[in-house]
């Protein structure tokens, strides 16, 4: 008999968090979520998303306990851009059971059609600055904090269900550091600078807390990410909580921007990336800050004790890629990340359709390791 009950206090709130590190904790492969991080996401009062989104929470218990979590999420932003009445589902965790994942997926298709929701899909955040997608390969990979973690049972408990498909697939790559850019990024470089008076810029921390430059980043990210798969634009209040989560805590040798020196210096692309975290979460008390897992992550932002970086997000403005505003964004990061001692790069997921941005990884020595999967189905 499985029982679900909705998160209505604090500490029902504190167990859905809690059940993701009790399910992962003898995974060598899955990575802490920061503790703070998730309640500050999960705040209905916290998070700038529920200005456009409407959510609930619920648990799962099979014999008195826990056996399973979901969030049952609406973004109105997201269903008016693309034309869709879709409830989402994430924060999904399971057991290996199939009735504990068929009783959390009917129960976010019940929460939706009383909302009058015609599809289910996820996984989902609320927006797509959360973590997306099941993982379906790679399994044997180790995570990041960006990037959900799952066994290998729970896509085989998903398309078992009848009537979810494939609506998205992304991928990921794990990248070689070279000892120099390619030759190709290097002379396409060059010649950008020259003919379109494009160069690089590397922000100051006043610039971009102080002079509005951070929140020029996400400006661009709105625009570039505009017709990507589900996107929903970010508020006001979305950006300055993206700048106060990424920008204050970045290092900013890791950050690039592109500036167009025939329009006043104009921001018209930019490259971020952090160190890896993933071995320092490990190492956390499930994602908790005290009483050491600072330290841990202090050996990273500080020191550079990881041989990894996660290149989180790059966005070039359209009219500007054919001009080739990405090979500066990769001519600079690759050197600086190279002399700062990284030796891998993880690329963040990408749209297995975006050839484009795929196509960079031909002149690097990569691998495609790990892939995610959006999944949906029409509500009966």
């Amino acid at each position: 008999m499985i029982e679900i009950k909705r998160v209505d206090d604090k500490k029902s709130l504190r167990q859905f968090i809690q059940f993701y590190y009790d399910l992962y904790r003898d995974c060598q492969y899955a990575v802490p979520f920061l503790y703070f991080d998730e309640i500050a996401t999960l705040d209905k009062k916290k998070n700038p998303a529920f200005e456009v989104c409407e959510a609930d929470y619920f648990l799962a218990y099979k014999d008195g306990k826990i056996a399973g979590r979901v969030a049952a999420m609406i973004n109105h932003r997201a269903n008016q851009r693309w034309n869709r009445q879709l409830v989402r589902f994430g924060w999904l965790d399971f057991i290996d059971d199939r009735e504990v994942s068929a009783a959390l997926i009917q129960t976010v298709e019940k929460w939706g059609r009383e909302r009058g929701m015609n599809e289910i899909g996820g996984p989902f955040g609320f927006t797509d600055m959360d973590r997306e997608g099941m993982l379906v390969e790679g399994f044997d990979q180790l995570s990041t904090m960006y990037i959900n973690y799952n066994y290998p049972y729970y896509p085989k408990h998903i398309e078992q269900m009848a009537g979810f498909h494939k609506d998205n697939d992304y991928v990921e790559f794990r990248i070689k550091i070279p000892e120099k850019a390619p030759d190709k990024f290097a002379r396409l470089a060059q010649m950008v600078e020259q003919r379109y008076h494009l160069h690089v810029h590397k922000f100051t921390r006043d610039e971009l807390l102080h002079q509005g430059m951070g929140r020029e980043v996400f400006r661009i990210l709105n625009l570039t990410y505009n017709d990507l798969y589900g996107f929903s634009q970010l508020s006001e209040k979305q950006i300055d909580k993206l700048v106060s989560d990424y920008i204050e805590k970045a290092d900013l040798n890791l950050v690039t921007a592109i500036m167009d020196g025939n329009d006043h210096d104009k921001m018209v692309g930019f490259g971020i990336s952090f160190p890896s975290f993933s071995r320092a979460l490990q190492k956390t008390h499930d994602g908790r800050l005290f009483p050491f897992g600072w330290w841990h992550l202090l050996k990273i932002l500080k020191f550079h004790r990881t041989d990894t970086v996660d290149l989180l997000l790059i966005g070039v403005l359209p009219e500007y890629r054919a001009k080739g505003a990405n090979a500066l964004i990769f001519n600079d990061l690759i050197q600086r990340i190279r002399d700062d001692g990284y030796q891998w790069a993880e690329a963040m997921p990408q749209m297995e359709t975006n050839k484009a941005v795929l196509s960079h990884w031909q002149y690097f020595e990569a691998e495609q390791h790990r892939r995610h999967r959006c999944y949906c189905r029409t509500i009966k």
